[in-house]
């Protein structure tokens, strides 16, 4: 054996004495120990073992020295399925976007009905033709719109169910319909309660001039985090991939076309990802995109979402605020968050915290906010000028 072979020059000087056999005077106890530490490294060689404190005995560096000498485990074999959606998706992400004379971002809207603060949209929009589009999902009933910016931006919308796939479906739709228009670039998919905090030209630089896509995701450990993963998704979908995150998101059009092509994963979410199913409150919108750009393109995302929303009253929804809650302080206090934080839904309530990066250098976090009741509209005109001086 390899081993033994090893330690054999060094048992000849150990044990070093004239080739005399009569004259040879061995203590017992070096043989022993000498014939114990051969044995106890084959072991270790063939049964290499697993706490770090052990590891250590051998090596600084831990197991890994011991390990190295194994061959690698097998990679699971992927599925038929896996396999077309991974081509399917590389070449999406590897085909360049044709430039366009007028790129644009795409202003998605999921909301019931009427968009209460369209006004205030409308003068954000205003100046700016030809770099936007504005695409609306009305789920309960039909809009009534004030602005011109949106006459005749609704698209065929379905009814939308709170922690149900059909919100995912929402989304996808609005995506389908935006992603007709070649010179879209950009896709920000808001709510009907969601306001900028900057100006338009700020915005459109912020956005088209990222390398990535700001899309939420985080490891939460919790129940309302990997608790509710179901291994009804497995093969495909593992629990160390499962991720966490708002729904809020901006995507480039690479990403927003491998959402669109991606039925594989998506219908893992929608079989398996059910408030109440196996005793989880599996919220589909919370999970689906997370997940996904967390398998398939974990360093094309930001990770954190240009949206604010404001989780500290640790409900089942974010804080809302009233017009009499809207002051200057309130959005300078927004504008000014540059560090995204995230708390798991464990016992341990770890705060997971990180640097809001844009192209490598840390910059405001959020660019919209959300949830403010209709009565705030007034309240946000007048501020509106004040506080998207940039």
């Amino acid at each position: 054996m390899k081993m033994t072979q090893a330690w054999c020059p060094s048992e000849m000087q150990i044990l070093p004495g004239p080739r005399h056999r009569t004259h040879m005077k061995k203590p017992l106890w070096i043989i022993i120990l000498v014939s114990f530490i051969i044995v106890f490294l084959i072991c270790a060689y063939m049964y290499p073992p697993q706490s770090s404190g052990a590891c250590y005995i051998f090596s600084s560096r831990g197991c890994k020295v011991i390990t190295d000498w194994l061959p690698p485990a097998p990679a699971r074999e992927l599925t038929d399925e896996e396999v077309a959606s991974h081509v399917v998706i590389r070449e999406i992400l590897n085909s360049p976007i044709v430039p366009s004379q007028s790129p644009k971002i795409a202003f998605m809207f999921l909301t019931p009905g009427s968009l209460p603060f369209e006004k205030l949209w409308d003068k954000f929009f205003n100046g700016h033709e030809g770099k936007f589009t504005v695409y609306v999902h009305a789920s309960k009933e039909k809009p009534t719109h004030v602005s011109s910016h949106f006459l005749n931006r609704d698209i065929h919308s379905d009814q939308v169910v709170w922690g149900k796939i059909t919100m995912v479906d929402a989304e996808r739709r609005l995506l389908a319909n935006a992603l007709q228009d070649p010179d879209n670039h950009h896709f920000v998919l808001l709510s009907d309660s969601c306001v900028p905090l900057y100006s338009f030209d700020y915005i459109y630089k912020y956005l088209m001039h990222s390398n990535i896509s700001f899309v939420d995701c985080f490891k939460d450990p919790g129940p309302h985090g990997n608790g509710r993963y179901s291994e009804h998704m497995l093969p495909e979908v593992e629990e160390k991939h499962f991720r966490k995150g708002a729904q809020w998101f901006t995507m480039k059009r690479q990403h927003a076309l491998i959402v669109l092509a991606d039925n594989l994963y998506y219908s893992k979410f929608r079989d398996y990802c059910q408030p109440g199913l196996e005793g989880h409150n599996c919220i589909a919108d919370e999970h689906y995109l997370p997940t996904f750009f967390n398998m398939i393109d974990p360093t094309g995302i930001a990770n954190w979402s240009v949206t604010h929303v404001d989780w500290s009253e640790r409900k089942w929804h974010p804080k809302s605020y009233r017009a009499e809650d809207i002051t200057y302080e309130l959005l300078q206090n927004i504008t000014s968050i540059d560090v995204s934080v995230h708390v798991t839904s464990d016992e341990k309530k770890e705060v997971q915290r990180w640097p809001c990066l844009w192209n490598g250098l840390q910059r405001p976090c959020y660019l919209f906010a959300r949830k403010f009741y209709p009565q705030a509209l007034d309240k946000l005109l007048y501020l509106f000028s004040n506080y998207t001086t940039i």
